[in-house]
């Protein structure tokens, strides 16, 4: 069979230059795993074409018997405008990712079949169920076990790409409320692949630099720690993501994973009030540990990539100055500010909705907009807070202090802020058209 993944992450009606296409394509990978991981398991015998709708078009006159369409809220419109074009065609339409999980029955109007939850083991299912002409209308999650390992992510991409992904442990049992990752079937429950698993994958990349897709690799420090010890000669670079509760306090694994490569550690820190993180379900942050984390992660030789969100119950029109202050004080490399996004499937989307604060159900919007009435502060005073933060932070006098400070990390950690801050840059010109 000739099969079509699309990874869908169709930013509306902006126009990447040249330059700019070049720089996302070359620094960055798919946005998930999942279209890696769908193309890695399909058996061989079965031609697999991998794309990602922001760097390539989606050639509608090739002859697919499946198209697998992965995608988010945001991108949920024109997922189902992709669906509509081939299903006119009589080719049969598989739609799967966060959003299809959250509202399955939507996206049943607009695919033969949809996979539930992360869908690797059903994939297998449904092409067996094709090929038998029986394909069921919906594919439910099936809980991995000791017998089912996660799938490999090692596939061929089109284009060159410097960052390659491996995704060593699934899933995180921090419930957080605005999280949807947690909140699709099974995504918290932790699963670990086997050590000598994610070696031999990490071995066979064919990048010199890769990103740890994991949601966290502090979840389970003696894990990570025995990860971290096999990686110290495979002479690879990578960024990863963990909590401050194990940053700052287990200086060994902070060690170790410089050891082991590791360049950079995305911390998400969400709030410096303890009230927010608490109400948010963010059982990891302790804000008093803020500090220490950063420093160990620092005097290791490492860059701290930082996530702050606007928009909780507990902000008041003070926390984007508040917040600038302490992430100067943290001094915090890179930082990705993001507007609260009460995504369909979580917790904070219910109460919203419940509360009759939802806004829109454009999911369009779902995407950097404020789609929600903020209770101490009006909409636009939110969206205009996040940019004035994103502004300032990025300015160029600061940018450049900040570059320049980052050549004390070594090579590799300055290149990264150096590839982040030009990513900045285009994100923030996204936010002006917004």
């Amino acid at each position: 069979m000739n099969i079509l993944i699309v990874e869908n992450t169709w930013m509306g009606d902006i126009n990447y230059g040249f330059f700019d296409k070049t720089l996302l394509t070359t620094f960055t990978i798919l946005p998930t795993l999942y279209a890696r991981k769908i193309a890695a398991i399909t058996p061989k015998k079965h031609n697999v074409i991998v794309i990602n709708e922001r760097y390539s078009k989606i050639d509608f006159n090739k002859n697919y018997d499946i198209v697998n369409i992965n995608y988010s809220t945001s991108t949920a419109p024109r997922a189902y405008e992709i669906a509509k074009k081939f299903r006119e065609k009589g080719i049969t339409v598989v739609l799967s990712g966060l959003h299809a999980s959250a509202l399955p029955e939507e996206a049943q109007k607009h695919a033969d079949s949809i996979l539930l939850g992360w869908g690797e083991i059903n994939w297998l299912e449904l092409l067996e169920d094709y090929e038998r002409n029986s394909l069921k209308p919906i594919y439910k999650p099936v809980k991995y076990d000791n017998k089912i390992r996660l799938p490999p992510t090692n596939v061929k991409l089109p284009g060159f790409v410097i960052s390659g992904a491996v995704e060593a442990t699934r899933g995180c049992p921090y419930k957080c409320d605005f999280c949807p990752e947690v909140s699709i079937s099974n995504s918290s429950k932790y699963y670990e692949r086997p050590i000598e698993d994610v070696i031999a994958e990490i071995k066979a990349l064919p990048q010199k630099i890769f990103n740890f897709y994991d949601l966290s690799l502090t979840i389970n420090p003696k894990y990570t720690k025995s990860l971290f010890e096999k990686m110290k000669n495979l002479h690879k670079h990578f960024s990863c993501n963990g909590n401050v509760d194990v940053l700052a306090h287990d200086k060994e694994l902070v060690r170790l994973s410089k050891e082991a490569g590791c360049v950079s550690w995305l911390v998400g820190f969400e709030s410096f009030s303890q009230q927010t993180l608490d109400k948010a379900g963010k059982k990891s942050n302790k804000v008093e540990e803020y500090f220490q984390a950063v420093k160990n992660v620092h005097d290791n030789g490492m860059a701290v990539i930082g996530s702050f969100m606007f928009g909780f119950d507990t902000d008041t029109l003070d926390v984007f100055d508040e917040t600038l202050k302490m992430i100067k004080e943290l001094k915090i490399d890179i930082v990705d500010f993001c507007i609260l996004t009460p995504f369909p499937g979580t917790p904070i989307y219910d109460n919203f909705l419940k509360e009759g604060r939802i806004l829109t159900k454009d999911w369009v919007k779902y995407n950097g907009n404020v789609v929600f009435e903020p209770k101490n502060m009006t909409s636009e005073e939110l969206f205009q807070g996040v940019r004035k933060i994103y502004k300032d932070f990025y300015s160029t006098k600061y940018t450049i202090k900040r570059v320049v400070n980052s050549i004390k990390l070594g090579f590799y950690p300055f290149i990264l802020i150096m590839e982040r801050n030009l990513a900045a840059s285009m994100s923030h010109r996204r936010l002006l058209h917004l």
